[in-house]
């Protein structure tokens, strides 16, 4: 990797000789920071992605944009940034935006009697900027969001009301994108086991209850409805400018198969919108569910279906049956195995959608963490397509 640096005033000063971290994931930038410390005594603040090797592979050479306050005493190479303004750059991936956002944070702690003494950056990315912030009153995090994730702040208020303990408790946001949030122990369940996920399944069933009679008050308060006929504008608005001639006449049916859904009987809720086990927090016995950026108000399959990935055909159907059999017993008379079968090429649309969004909402450099994702979302859509029946 290559760090291009700024000083405190946004001019370029030149990059770091190249270096290698241990991580794979662009995204995951404590490593990067931690390595700059200790091979050339440099304190920075990763802004942005500038290059990334656009190879398919995970792990390629990628340069990185960071910024320093502190005189530098190591030499650097010639370097010329491009460092144009952007309509579509977040806010914290401008010069100065960690500061700011870190200024915002700990002002808020410090107002809940809790001073922060060390901060550590974790992640930036088209997605998000996370730091860790620790202190004698413990653990927070910062997470600033992009603007088409804005209403994860306004899901977390409503699940520490209605739901507590279901989630990352939300200790302050600005309303543009910063929010300040409790640390959850445990860890992060990427490749968890079908035991697992049944148990992160049935925990998150009531949830999805509970949110039945307010999904009118979470579309006010800004999360997305894509209820019923409006998830197949939705869909076809954003995957406008792409070729979907491959799913030309899914997409033409796409209100047909959605009335066919509503007359299953089940009802439209808080959905998650990226339910795997990673954004599953255990510890103990506790589960917890993070990232909440992805939510909408919608079907609640498109959950389970996403749970359920990754898993070999009798181990996914277990858990598809055991959530079928939870909704039967509460709302009777539903048919939500006919609703999975009939969303499974849905979602698949759905999450094309959700990435050609990504790809239209972030500036340039940084869509090539979502280059291939659209067209891979909809060659699954079209593997899922059945004849409606």
């Amino acid at each position: 990797m290559t760090l291009v640096l700024l000083d405190a005033a946004g001019a370029p000063l030149g990059a770091l000789p190249p270096f290698e971290v241990s991580t794979p994931w662009w995204q995951d930038v404590a490593p990067v920071v931690e390595a700059a410390r200790e091979r050339y005594g440099v304190d920075v603040q990763v802004l942005r992605l500038l290059a990334g090797d656009d190879t398919g592979t995970i792990g390629g050479a990628v340069t990185y944009l960071g910024q320093v306050s502190d005189p530098l005493l190591t030499p650097l190479r010639p370097a010329d940034p491009e460092l144009a303004a952007d309509p579509l750059r977040a806010p914290y991936a401008e010069p100065g935006g960690p500061a700011r956002s870190l200024t915002w944070a700990t002002a808020q702690l410090r107002w809940l009697g809790r001073p922060v003494e060390t901060v550590t950056q974790q992640r930036t990315w088209n997605l998000s900027a996370i730091w860790r912030l620790d202190g004698a009153g413990g653990t927070a995090w910062l997470k600033q969001v992009p603007v088409f994730f804005r209403h994860e702040a306004a899901v977390l208020r409503w699940l520490g009301r209605a739901v507590p303990g279901r989630t990352s408790t939300l200790l302050a946001d600005d309303g543009d994108g910063r929010m300040l949030l409790e640390h959850v122990p445990g860890e992060d369940r990427y490749g968890a086991p079908i035991e697992e996920r049944l148990a992160m399944a049935a925990d998150y069933h009531p949830v999805q209850v509970r949110s039945v009679p307010d999904v009118a008050e979470l579309v006010a308060a800004g999360v997305p409805d894509l209820r019923a006929a409006g998830l197949a504008t939705w869909i076809r608005g954003h995957l406008a400018a792409h070729d979907t001639s491959s799913v030309e006449s899914l997409l033409a049916g796409l209100e047909s198969r959605l009335d066919e859904v509503q007359r299953c009987g089940l009802p439209e809720t808080l959905v998650h919108g990226d339910l795997h086990p990673g954004n599953v927090r255990v510890c103990g016995d506790q589960r917890v569910v993070i990232d909440w950026g992805d939510a909408f108000v919608g079907h609640p399959a498109f959950d389970v279906l996403r749970l359920s990935e990754g898993l070999e055909p009798a181990a996914a159907a277990r858990v598809l049956a055991e959530w079928c059999a939870r909704w039967r017993e509460s709302v009777p008379g539903c048919e939500p195995e006919r609703a999975v079968e009939l969303l499974r090429p849905v979602a698949a649309l759905r999450l094309a959608a959700v990435y050609a969004m990504f790809l239209a909402g972030i500036e340039a450099s940084e869509r090539v963490y979502h280059a291939t994702d659209v067209a891979t979302c909809l060659k699954q859509a079209v593997g899922f397509a059945p004849v409606l029946r």
